[in-house]
């Protein structure tokens, strides 16, 4: 990416849906019979919506939202052959501690009509992907759309999730071991990784696994054995992205993107050796919630290659709050004091509005004004920087 004279703003990828748009997809993950060319067309126009919104709050970098997809890695279900039946997540370690907020977080998710991603499905076969056309209308019609719309932006991306991810939550029915489902998942999602970019596209691979899955798979097992997954999670997307420009790839990790106490999460110390290892543009990391916002001074002790940049979140996604573009821009003079160069460091979001749909805390006009928010933040932060 060229060194800007601004401060950049982007996200992390998932935004609100129509909820016209939600109780489709929730009909289809049920089984209903769904009028497919409305659905398509609903897609299509959720994909204008939120591209003009995008551009009405001052994002620099947008994407299409997620419109057309159920959830951020369970939509590879209908891309992809090997999966069926249903599985089921082991729970947060941090919600065991505290089992009263677990039945209030339960009852309120209880009552939202959206798609629930605890019970995805299995690998139970042979997965391989078998929708590159699909894929790529998916690309086109976002391109499309931005050309229609002339939004003036910087550039654009598209995501997908690592093979960590779809591996750790849709659990391996079929493979000897979890290497050769890794090699498989490494194999089915280049295809997608590729043609992001080929199509002119950045590519943003988002593994939350890389973080969270050691208060999830991981919590009952020692630190070096999560990292060991973490390494082995990284050589499959370094080898799914060889011969990628790794300008054009930027990877975005979490610890999960759930209200929560979050007390079980891993130290961003502890795993940045590791996350640097991913041979990537950029990282995209959440710092605007309050369980890791004093952790953006990790930076300051393992920078960085020279040619990486940092998307360092300061908007929160799980709190109906709207900050204060001062606050904003605080947030970003501390990643660039962090960094150590300002033209290195882009503004984002901590993690999706809406990874699943109809899942999002955050109202949908909320959504709006926080992402204007972080543009005024940002311009504050750049009178600052440069």
């Amino acid at each position: 990416m060229a060194k800007p004279n601004r401060i950049l703003t982007t996200h992390a990828g998932s935004l609100p849906r129509p909820a016209g748009l939600i109780s489709m997809f929730t009909d289809r993950v049920s089984g209903k019979p769904l009028d497919e060319a409305a659905f398509n067309d609903a897609i299509e126009n959720a994909t204008r919506w939120v591209i003009e919104r995008q551009r009405d709050a001052g994002i620099d970098i947008p994407n299409n939202g997620e419109q057309g997809r159920e959830s951020f890695f369970l939509y590879v279900r209908r891309r992809m052959t090997g999966f069926g039946g249903h599985g089921a997540r082991k729970p947060w370690a941090d919600l065991l501690d505290f089992p009263e907020f677990a039945e209030m977080s339960g009852q309120y998710f209880a009552n939202k009509k959206m798609v629930s991603n605890r019970q995805p499905p299995l690998a139970q076969g042979p997965v391989k992907h078998i929708a590159p056309e699909e894929n790529l209308a998916e690309i086109n019609q976002f391109k499309a759309a931005l050309e229609d719309i002339d939004g003036g932006f910087a550039d654009a991306f598209m995501t997908a999730p690592s093979p960590g991810m779809v591996a750790s939550a849709m659990h391996n029915r079929y493979y000897p071991d979890d290497d050769a489902y890794l090699d498989a998942l490494s194999d089915a999602l280049s295809v997608e990784y590729r043609a992001a970019v080929e199509s002119g596209l950045i590519l943003q691979i988002d593994a939350p696994d890389l973080a969270m899955e050691r208060h999830i798979s991981h919590a009952d097992q020692p630190l070096d054995a999560f990292l060991d997954f973490m390494r082995r999670v990284i050589t499959r997307i370094n080898r799914a992205l060889e011969g990628v420009p790794r300008e054009r790839v930027r990877l975005h990790v979490c610890w999960g993107n759930y209200e929560g106490p979050h007390t079980h999460d891993v130290a961003l110390r502890e795993i940045l050796p590791v996350l640097l290892e991913a041979n990537v543009g950029a990282f995209m990391m959440p710092f605007a919630n309050p369980r890791h916002q004093h952790e953006i001074d990790v930076f300051r002790d393992l920078p960085l290659a020279p040619d990486q940049y940092l998307i360092a979140g300061v908007v929160d996604t799980l709190t109906n709050f709207v900050e204060h573009p001062e606050v904003v821009a605080r947030r970003i003079e501390q990643a660039v004091e962090a960094v150590g160069d300002a033209s290195r460091v882009l503004a984002g979001t901590d993690c999706g509005f809406d990874t699943s749909a109809g899942m999002g805390r955050v109202s949908s006009d909320v959504v709006w004004a926080k992402l204007r928010a972080m543009r005024d933040g940002a311009d504050i932060a750049g009178k600052r920087l440069f």
